[in-house]
């Protein structure tokens, strides 16, 4: 075992929160530093141009590949699930969507036993990381921080029809999805400057790179975490077919994801015993709620082709459109290689009653299969519609004691009543959107999941068969004070010494909308809390 040497912190994981942690954490010069990356530096040109994600997502040079089991709630399907297996992790490879949530989420973290996690205590996190185009007369933004968020630059037709038959439907048109009540029409806001995409790596690591107390390492996946005497005392990880353990002095931060994460502690000895035991793996500390909990937006990929309008599916179809398109891009950095996978977004409610939404639209001028599938030769819109808060839980589980193999995921998808009713009512609500006359021009024609599918269970299969992850797994870690919490409200791990987890998987329960900007928020709280506690 050769030895990576010794460190106050150390990061495993240099995703959206490893990036912001590595920030923080150095700002200290009299602390030493040691982030690892199982990926390699965000230099891939396609990290850079947003609409790389096509060329990232299934990359195994940026994603790790992993699929699901085979869900029952999807008729039996196993799908892709993307993880980012790169310096920025999931900003690198993701739609660069910037969504808080809603207020009420994170005051409902705070119900559960999490004090200091309300919406009043988060707000001054999200304001510290942003530097916002919007910022200048908003105290609802930030500016100058690490985190750029802009405006799309771009616009189609089609999309602002689609908005004007939400609002004709009911749904009203909001200026901006980040104020605490996220419900209305508009289109999202991205992680993007000049048209590039700005992920962690580059809004909080490379600022920083060169301080001498600061080491990265990529291309090291973290192989078990040394625990001796219920205390974390460093990290053993692979290199280039090499062995190498790193000694921490303060605290090891476990910063690898909603899957990684979990995946790590049960192969170091920390979860279900009866799982450990299966595998030969020795108990340190049993507690069957590591890696349980997960969940995930599922998205109903409706799709209608549509009539007198120009969508993506024409414009690159061709030679000349995809050179006309080259063009705009590098003339004026605008145009389809800008857009983010999702410009139109809407947050609705599945039944009056509600008191905040639980539905979010990606509306796209394009149309597929599947993802990895060439575009439709036809003209399509997609309106990708997913449930935000849903009742199902799974599971991120270990598939042997190799840490070499994928873990097992099962999202149980659909796995409750509530859930499947949801799925229903946003097909249905999705339809009348469709129906409304802002729309009558292009005579939709529903081609998925078809007109044909009416009733209630016909609904239900065609949930299972259209739907997929739009990659927001969190929770399998969860913050609380319950039997069911692995860490406690200072994520620091139940049972380990110097051991906290700082990232998605520590959500008690999922945000209402897109995850990355929540998981920046939490690693600015952690590194504070962290800061804090070296102080005392």
């Amino acid at each position: 075992m050769n030895s990576a040497g010794q460190f106050d912190y150390i990061i495993i994981g240099g995703g959206s929160a490893g990036c912001v942690l590595a920030n923080r954490l150095s700002e200290r010069p009299d602390r030493k530093v040691l982030l690892l990356e199982a990926g390699g530096n965000d230099d891939y040109i396609w990290v850079k141009i947003p609409v790389g994600y096509l060329y990232c997502i299934g990359n195994p040079r940026t994603d790790w590949g992993f699929r699901t089991e085979a869900e029952k709630g999807l008729n039996g399907r196993s799908i892709a699930y993307p993880r980012g297996k790169i310096l920025g992790g999931c900003s690198s490879i993701n739609g660069m969507i910037y969504m808080r949530g809603q207020a009420s989420d994170y005051d409902r973290w705070r119900q559960l036993g999490n004090t200091g996690w309300g919406w009043d205590d988060v707000l001054p996190y999200f304001l510290k990381s942003e530097d916002h185009y919007m910022a200048e007369n908003d105290s609802l933004h930030g500016r100058g921080g690490e985190l750029r968020v802009d405006k799309q630059r771009l616009r189609w037709d089609v999309l602002d029809s689609f908005r004007d038959a939400c609002e004709q439907a009911g749904i009203p048109k909001v200026d901006d999805f980040n104020r605490g009540n996220n419900e209305g029409c508009s289109y999202f806001q991205v992680n993007q400057k000049n048209g590039f995409r700005w992920n962690m790596a580059r809004g909080f690591l490379k600022p920083v790179r060169s301080r001498p107390n600061l080491e990265v390492v990529t291309r090291a996946q973290a192989t078990r975490l040394i625990i001796r005497d219920k205390r974390a005392t460093g990290v053993e990880f692979s290199r280039d077919g090499q062995a190498f353990v790193a000694e921490c002095r303060n605290e090891v931060l476990l910063s690898a994801g909603a899957v990684n994460s979990p995946q790590l502690m049960m192969l170091s000895g920390l979860g279900p015993p009866d799982v450990l035991s299966e595998f030969g793996i020795e108990c340190i500390l049993a507690n069957d709620a590591i890696g349980k909990n997960l969940q995930d937006h599922l998205q109903l990929r409706t799709i209608f082709r549509i009539s007198n309008a120009k969508t993506l599916n024409q414009r690159a179809s061709n030679l000349f459109g995809k050179i006309s398109i080259a063009m705009e891009y590098a003339l004026m950095r605008s145009g389809p290689m800008s857009m983010a996978p999702s410009q139109l977004g809407a947050f609705v409610k599945s039944e009056q009653s509600l008191e905040t939404p639980d539905l979010e639209y990606h509306v796209q001028p394009l149309s597929l299969d599947k993802f990895g599938d060439p575009l439709h030769d036809f003209p399509a819109i997609t309106a990708s519609v997913c449930n935000l808060r849903p009742h199902s839980r799974g599971q991120v589980s270990l598939r042997s004691a190799d840490w070499r193999d994928a873990p097992v995921i099962a999202p149980n998808y659909l796995s409750t009543e509530a859930d499947r009713h949801t799925a229903v009512r946003a097909i249905r609500i999705t339809r009348n959107i469709l129906q409304q006359p802002a729309m009558a021009k292009y005579r939709p024609d529903e081609y998925l999941p078809g007109s044909n599918c009416q009733s209630h269970d016909d609904l239900i299969e065609a949930a299972g068969n259209i739907g997929t992850t739009i990659f927001h797994p969190v929770g399998t870690l969860k913050m609380g004070d319950d039997d069911a919490a692995v860490v406690d409200n200072r994520l620091k791990v139940n049972g380990v010494e110097g051991l906290r987890v700082v990232d998605a998987s520590v959500m008690p329960m999922i945000t209402s909308g897109n995850t990355n900007a929540p998981t920046v928020m939490i690693a600015e709280k952690a590194s504070d809390m962290i800061i804090q506690d070296d102080k005392s």
